[in-house]
């Protein structure tokens, strides 16, 4: 063998090895997406995976993410703590390293402990329990929503400064949300002094809450707070309204949901709800509607573009960070900025937006909404 065949037989298998070396580089990232697919809340479900699914498409369709195909991997909790973990811990055995969901604070919190001890990348676009980010100092736990502690004071606000209502009560489902948000709003009605005249628990599922609407009845009360999701709020505004009570009510995003108009009918008119921004009404987002509305898809809910935005920042940091690792991930989310449908997405140590905005809407019995007066 020749010197001269010698260095290009080498400088062939330079290329080739580079080749290989690029190919073995670009691979296919699975994302799984854990949430309500089944059970009372499986429509919080659908509109998560509306969002995760449309920015897969659109990061695929531009190349994918620092060249890494992106894959979807659905995984139903119904909402279910124990459920929850049973996914957590199958997410785990599959090997998967990045997580959308989960979408309900009593599910998320406890699979946020078997991400956070293996090294699982996840990203909530819906749970808003201050405790997911609390409860110690977590690497790889973060959201694209506020929390109960910036949309429980907001909520209060608008019932101090426009509703001043004479008698409050504060209802809860007795789960991690629901009891969290309503204590949020309860402590803030208090320290203004607008009188709580009953605060109670309810059992989520339950089909009959004459009970408690039979105490709303006798202490006179004129404004009721729910913390919880729209089945219990549908049935509480239906019932209320057979047996004469007039209150006003008012929840969290957990209740704005057009199908607790299915459920109240047109006792769900003028009931309040605070939800993100509809980031769907932004100019700026003109083009990524159309992309939703080409696909059937409805942007305008309040954890679609959220969840879109999810997926956005896992495969911006994939390619910021020039790695698939994790580890490298996590690091680069929490030092950069990105930029979403949400506006400028940026985390403090605890993996919580630095900033982040609830609006009370009224809500009306045809499902529309309108900004709150």
């Amino acid at each position: 063998m020749n010197n001269a065949f010698r260095l290009r037989s080498v400088a062939l298998a330079a290329v080739l090895a580079a080749s290989g070396i690029a190919a073995h580089a670009q691979q296919t990232v699975k994302i799984a997406l854990a949430g309500p697919l089944s059970g009372a809340v499986a429509q919080y479900g659908d509109m998560v995976k509306e969002g995760a699914l449309t920015a897969i498409e659109q990061i695929n369709a531009a190349g994918g993410a620092g060249g890494n195909k992106l894959e979807l991997v659905l995984m139903d909790d119904a909402c279910e703590p124990k459920q929850a973990v049973n996914v957590a811990n199958k997410i785990v055995s599959e090997k998967i390293k990045f997580v959308v969901g989960h979408v309900c604070s009593g599910s998320t919190i406890p699979a946020s402990d078997i991400y956070e001890n293996e090294g699982i990348v996840m990203v909530t676009p819906s749970a808003t329990a201050p405790q997911l980010t609390e409860k110690k100092k977590r690497k790889f736990i973060f959201r694209t929503i506020g929390r109960d502690d910036q949309q429980g004071p907001a909520a209060a606000q608008h019932i101090i400064t426009k509703v001043k209502p004479a008698k409050v009560a504060v209802l809860h489902d007795k789960q991690s949300y629901g009891q969290g948000i309503a204590a949020s709003v309860k402590k803030d009605l208090e320290t203004a002094k607008i009188p709580v005249v009953l605060v109670e628990g309810i059992n989520a599922g339950d089909s009959d809450y004459s009970a408690v609407i039979t105490k709303l009845k006798s202490q006179g009360v004129d404004f009721v707070y729910f913390g919880g999701y729209h089945p219990e709020m549908g049935l509480l505004l239906r019932q209320a309204r057979e047996q004469g009570v007039k209150a006003t009510f008012m929840g969290p995003e957990g209740v704005g949901n057009k199908d607790v108009v299915a459920i109240a009918g047109p006792a769900s008119e003028g009931m309040l709800v605070t939800l993100p921004a509809d980031f769907s009404t932004d100019p700026a987002n003109a083009a990524l509607v159309k992309a939703f509305k080409d696909n059937k898809r409805d942007a305008s809910g309040p954890f679609q573009l959220s969840a879109y935005t999810a997926v956005k920042v896992i495969g911006d940091a994939i390619a910021g960070a020039k790695s698939t690792d994790p580890t490298k991930v996590a690091a680069y989310m929490h030092q950069q900025p990105f930029q979403s449908p949400l506006g400028k997405v940026e985390y403090d140590a605890q993996g919580d937006l630095k900033s982040f905005k609830f609006v009370v809407y009224t809500w009306h019995k045809d499902a529309s909404k309108t900004a709150a007066n």
